[in-house]
């Protein structure tokens, strides 16, 4: 598979702190890489590192199966913190500048424009326009070139919920529509459970996961959990009357003995009922939704010192 970036043992040291800690990153073609990790995790460092801004102390990185940051430069378009607009200058002007600087043609901003939702700023400066506004006005800055792969650091750090939605609504068009690669960074989860395809978890400066959507969702899904006085002879059981009902279940009997069943049932009763047609005493039944922040969270708490 071809990826858009890949970092391999990528560091960065500032005096005795590690601020990016040997990471290994994989982020493939056509990914919402959520980038998850709490303020001064590493995610902002480890963007500038990428993006040419920093050098590594040691590691590599490459884009593209094999390019530098020089060769792939042109692909890639960047927001780093907050955007850099000229505030006396409309939305359009702003664009105009940046295409002059690029030596890009400015036929194309009307287009990004209204891809963003700016078409109407009209002649509104850009020190008038709300965060919100003004983050979308930092990603059509990135647009310009038609990059293929879009590096986005907090873009929905401080906006209220309306600003929120527009962003994360506006990536995943640039995802689904135009088949860009985005590299998304927050420490909002809940947001980036909603757009993300895979993540990258980053404690204290050490990637200290990589996971999909769906095994995500996995991890997390709801399961039963039954207390028998026979483990075995129930998992038996219950093997055998869902197998008949939702095909191969998935149950394990964890360390206090308990069963657990990894399928969402739409009637644990009739469960109970088979068990106790068979003998087995149940001794009790609950259901467990593992929550997807309570996951991220965990693991961010992961390998603290």
């Amino acid at each position: 598979m071809e990826y858009a970036l890949k970092t391999m043992g990528l560091s960065k040291k500032y005096g005795s702190k590690n601020a990016v800690d040997d990471v290994n990153m994989t982020i493939n073609k056509g990914d919402v890489y959520g980038f998850v990790g709490k303020n001064g995790a590493g995610k902002t460092t480890l963007i500038r590192l990428v993006l040419g801004l920093a050098r590594p102390t040691s590691g590599m990185f490459a884009f593209f199966n094999g390019m530098n940051i020089n060769e792939a430069r042109h692909r890639i378009g960047s927001l780093v913190e907050s955007p850099a607009i000229y505030p006396n200058m409309t939305a359009a002007q702003n664009l105009t500048v940046c295409c002059k600087m690029l030596g890009i043609d400015v036929s194309a901003i009307p287009d990004i424009l209204e891809y963003v939702n700016l078409a109407d700023a009209g002649k509104k400066k850009a020190r008038d326009f709300s965060l919100g506004m003004k983050q979308r006005l930092g990603i059509a800055i990135a647009l310009i070139g038609n990059p293929e792969f879009l590096v986005l650091d907090e873009p929905i750090n401080g906006l209220d919920p309306e600003g929120i939605v527009e962003v994360r609504d506006l990536i995943l068009r640039l995802n689904r529509e135009q088949g860009k690669t985005v590299l998304i960074s927050s420490h909002i989860l809940g947001e980036l459970s909603k757009i993300s395809t895979r993540y990258g978890i980053i404690n204290n400066g050490k990637l200290v996961e990589e996971i999909t959507h769906e095994e995500l969702l996995q991890k997390c899904a709801i399961s039963t959990v039954i207390r028998t006085n026979n483990p075995q002879k129930a998992k038996e059981i219950v093997t055998a009357f869902l197998s008949d009902k939702i095909g191969t279940p998935s149950i394990s009997i964890n360390s206090d003995g308990a069963l657990v069943i990894n399928n969402e049932l739409k009637d644990t009763g009739a469960v109970a009922k088979e068990l106790f047609a068979n003998d087995i005493i149940v001794e009790s039944l609950s259901e467990k939704s593992g929550e997807l922040e309570d996951y991220f969270i965990e693991r961010m708490g992961a390998g603290k010192n």
